[in-house]
């Protein structure tokens, strides 16, 4: 997810840490000066929009390249959740959370993702994961902020994240059998015309559903129970939109992908839409939704029809990464890692290096890249097989054949190249 999707969202919608806010949208919070930035955080630019989401992001990154970010670095992290077990998307830590507070279940969301991956601070795990179920919605999906309408993105990432902590799916299931997955499907586009398989980020005041890409690519990871590092995993058939009621979680995913699959057909790379106002309507590459669909294309088995946007970015999107930091460079370590291309020469560029330079000399390394092996079997160093999205999945078709809850202790092993 944009940085500026992210800020745009806050925008519109903000909840007091804990509880909801009132009409008036509730301010961030205090935004640094950059000269003076708090050890640890990784990028330059002003934090008070993404700081966790960005420095979350590197850490998976890290992760996957098997890079162990410095021990004040993840401290940093660890010290902006709230009492509560919330993430603001940026605080002054030197002071307790309080009624200024803004909790952020995106920063939530990514910030559990980002420690169970590293395996560290299980305690801050578990109290961002009983505050992300506390703020849950009545239809089994997550807003922005706590007490706003449920949107995909948002959704899909809490998803993501409480797949990846061991989250039984019962523990989320609310009345009337509604779980993040059936949330989810409610932002997804029949098959059948030229958005059939999308997601909507939120319907629109009449309820109408417009298809895009980023909340796609999201839903599409969500809709599987996987979180944003996702593994390298076999090709499969291509993807089909498969028509009708009553489809899978699995169904809607391979849906979203077929959608992907065909936005990156042509070019290459999805579109940013024209900027309200703007003199020249013409639109630009997005990079970094593009990236994410390749994460989303490999994860549901069409790394193949990821191919040629890898190649697009390969050429392309390194003065973009650069520029943008921390979380622009992890979203293209995590596209290449999921395709098995070798981040650490991705277009000739050493993406890994140029995302260590961005925060505080890892405390170690390792090389040569894991991303560069046999094109016959890449290796996959995420640990999915710690996740529960398949048995969330089969939870669901439990839980309404059967009318019961499902309690969900088991572990898949992804299938690996």
């Amino acid at each position: 997810m944009s940085v500026r999707r992210r800020a745009a969202a806050l925008a519109f919608t903000a909840v007091l840490c804990g509880a909801a806010a009132p009409a008036a949208v509730a301010a961030p919070s205090p935004s640094p000066s950059t000269p003076d930035l708090p050890a640890g955080l990784y990028g330059t630019k002003d934090p008070t929009y993404d700081g966790v989401w960005r420095q979350s992001l590197a850490f998976l990154a890290q992760k996957i390249e098997l890079v162990t970010p410095a021990t004040q670095s993840v401290d940093w992290l660890v010290a902006q959740q709230c009492d509560s077990g919330a993430f603001p998307s940026y605080r002054d830590a030197s002071a307790p959370c309080d009624s200024k507070t803004v909790a952020d279940t995106n920063a939530s969301a990514a910030a559990v993702q980002a420690l169970v991956e590293l395996g560290v601070h299980r305690e801050t795990v578990d109290n961002g994961v009983s505050w992300l179920k506390s703020v849950q919605n009545e239809d089994g999906g997550w807003g922005y902020n706590p007490g706003s309408p449920s949107d995909a993105n948002s959704t899909a990432v809490v998803t993501g994240a409480l797949a990846r902590a061991g989250v039984p799916l019962v523990d989320v299931t609310k009345a009337g059998g509604k779980t993040p997955y059936t949330a989810l499907q409610t932002f997804a586009l029949p098959c059948g015309g030229e958005d059939g398989g999308a997601f909507a980020y939120q319907p629109d005041k009449d309820g109408k559903l417009t298809a895009n890409a980023d909340a796609t690519a999201a839903a599409v990871l969500g809709s599987m129970g996987k979180g944003m590092a996702a593994g390298n995993y076999n090709a499969a058939k291509a993807p089909v939109c498969t028509k009708g009621t009553g489809l899978t979680a699995e169904q809607s995913a391979q849906n979203g992908a077929s959608y992907l699959a065909k936005a990156l057909a042509g070019s290459g790379h999805l579109d940013l839409p024209p900027m309200p106002g703007a003199e020249d309507s013409a639109p630009q590459p997005d990079f970094g939704n593009t990236a994410d669909a390749v994460v989303a294309l490999a994860a549901a088995g069409h790394k193949d029809k990821a191919a040629p946007a890898v190649a697009y970015l390969e050429k392309h999107a390194q003065g973009w990464a650069k520029e943008g930091g921390p979380a622009a460079t992890a979203q293209l370590v995590l596209a290449a890692h999921a395709t098995g291309t070798d981040a650490r020469d991705f277009g000739g560029v050493d993406l890994v290096r140029q995302l260590n330079a961005t925060g505080p000399a890892p405390a170690a390394t390792a090389v040569p890249s894991p991303t560069a092996t046999a094109p016959e079997k890449p290796a996959d160093t995420t640990s999915d097989d710690e996740g529960l999205g398949l048995w969330w999945i089969i939870g669901i078709g439990l839980a309404f054949g059967a009318g019961i809850g499902f309690l969900l202790s088991g572990r898949r092993k992804n299938q690996q190249l």
